[in-house]
């Protein structure tokens, strides 16, 4: 949505969410699992693209208002840079 600076920064926004953090829009959370699904259920590329079951492990859909005759999509992957984690010993 908006124009396509804002949807790249949401694009980009979308990829820093934590991997089980869904979209508070319900609509959308259901979105994000079915394409969650799909993808680790049909693909079949797996961890580095060796085969298995998990290819994926999260989908992040952010939203903005746009006009219809632009609606500007950006899509963007992240790999082991993007995934984290931390922990209290």
């Amino acid at each position: 949505g908006g124009d396509f600076e804002q949807c790249a920064y949401l694009a980009k926004k979308a990829l820093c969410r934590s991997v089980s953090q869904k979209n508070p829009d319900e609509f959308y959370a259901e979105m994000e699992a079915e394409i969650l699904d799909r993808i680790n259920s049909e693909t079949n590329v797996g961890p580095m693209g060796f085969g298995g079951d998990t290819t994926a492990l999260s989908v992040a859909i952010e939203t903005a208002p746009t006009h219809i005759a632009g609606l500007p999509v950006a899509v963007n992957f992240g790999c082991h840079v993007t995934r984290h984690a931390s922990t209290t010993i």
